[in-house]
């Protein structure tokens, strides 16, 4: 866990989302399955991210953290996004977080859950700024399908992060509360116990499939 030096402005958030009732484990808001029965049909749980979300290097969507989680739970998984994108940064692909949401999955059928999971890539951008589209991005889901659970997921950094990378978490953070969502922090835990090669890819960045299990395994009770 982080020092505090490296979380100002957090606690407040934290604090915020305990009374909003959006930290912590939270539930999906999806209907229980009776034993011994079979659902008519699986709940239905979109992402939207960045590499770590739809894959990178060796590891392809089918097999990333938002993929394995999805499996954990029963549930089917629709993955959107593209490697180095954000909330404000485009990436190569041109597009940021709202832009994939509007091509990928807004004409689709409402989700029962959709995760929104990033701000890796955001760090060159002001915090402030980083909170305005992730609150503009937050708006225009809800009032497109307004009955369908929101998640917010923060910046993934399985190693060291950059003081920046603090302060852009914290912006997500307050975004997600003002729009009354829960948020969850990769942040605040250390992934990297043992071998680094055995959860962070030669790149220093990208987990390894081990590594997106770590993530899965973290994710999944946290939506159960």
């Amino acid at each position: 866990m982080r020092g505090l030096t490296h979380r100002s402005g957090i606690a407040p958030v934290i604090a915020l989302m305990a009374i909003s009732g959006c930290g912590g484990t939270i539930a999906a808001n999806v209907p229980s399955r009776p034993a011994g029965t079979l659902a008519a049909r699986a709940p239905v749980m979109m992402f939207v991210g960045d590499s770590f979300t739809v894959g990178s290097g060796p590891v392809p969507e089918w097999e990333t953290y938002a993929s394995q989680a999805a499996r954990r739970l029963g549930w089917q998984p629709v993955i959107a996004g593209a490697g180095g994108t954000g909330f404000v940064n485009e990436g190569r692909v041109g597009r940021t977080f709202r832009e994939s949401f509007e091509v990928e999955l807004a004409w689709r059928p409402p989700p029962d859950l959709l995760v929104i999971s990033g701000g890796h890539n955001d760090r060159r951008w002001s915090a402030e700024r980083v909170r305005h589209a992730a609150e503009g991005l937050l708006d225009r889901v809800r009032g497109h399908w307004p009955d369908t659970r929101i998640v917010v997921v923060g910046p993934i950094w399985l190693d060291d992060a950059p003081r920046k990378a603090y302060e852009v978490r914290d912006a997500v953070a307050r975004a997600a509360v003002r729009a009354g969502v829960a948020f969850l922090d990769p942040m605040d835990r250390r992934w990297v116990t043992g071998k680094r090669s055995a959860v962070v890819l030669p790149d220093g960045v990208h987990p390894t499939r081990a590594g997106h299990e770590h993530l899965a395994a973290w994710l999944a009770p946290k939506l159960a």
